[in-house]
């Protein structure tokens, strides 16, 4: 299975058209949106081409492609307009044999973790920062980073899962770091 996880698109219309390009060179049967669809938020700059309605359509016309998680960005009336769930705070998934929590991360993350088994997997985004770091008890935290407004000196950037190797991408589907489960 081939999974594409995307954070943080913040209304960035110029980072939404992309998204069609990675969905046809990534090939995935799923793409995992992290949360913060279409509003930019109060404590981050305006992204590039901020337009929450041309995102709207663009994600509405791959909406079949998405699973998604709610992030704090992220609003009744975004539902509203959105055709596809985006209200459930979190998701499991089985990956490689392990369990992984899927979330935003202004809820759940490595600070105040939910109730994992050893070896589970946290994947949000949130921070706009790419991680790959163990903690816990054998646990191991993933973070895409954040398509259209990185912080401490990341690159604009997704990440995919295939037979039990995560891949963080530059926009242009350049490996930046991977690790494997």
């Amino acid at each position: 299975m081939k999974l594409v996880f995307v954070s943080d698109i913040h209304g960035s219309a110029y980072y939404a058209r992309m998204l069609p390009e990675i969905d046809a060179r990534e090939k995935p049967e799923r793409i995992v949106l992290l949360g913060d669809l279409l509003y930019h938020g109060p404590r981050n700059d305006l992204p590039r081409d901020y337009n929450p309605k041309e995102v709207t359509a663009i994600l509405n016309g791959m909406k079949q492609r998405f699973l998604c998680v709610r992030g704090n960005c992220d609003a009744e009336v975004d539902q509203m307009v959105l055709e596809f769930p985006i209200e459930a705070d979190s998701l499991a998934l089985f990956l490689g044999g392990r369990m992984a929590f899927v979330t935003h991360g202004h809820l759940f993350n490595t600070a105040n973790p939910p109730k994992l088994c050893p070896g589970d997997l946290l994947i949000h985004g949130h921070t706009h920062v790419q991680a790959m770091d163990p903690f816990g008890q054998d646990n191991l935290y993933l973070n895409p980073g954040s398509v259209s407004l990185p912080k401490e000196g990341n690159e604009n950037s997704y990440m995919t899962y295939e037979d039990g190797l995560f891949t963080i991408k530059a926009m242009d589907g350049r490996p930046i770091r991977s690790t494997r489960i």
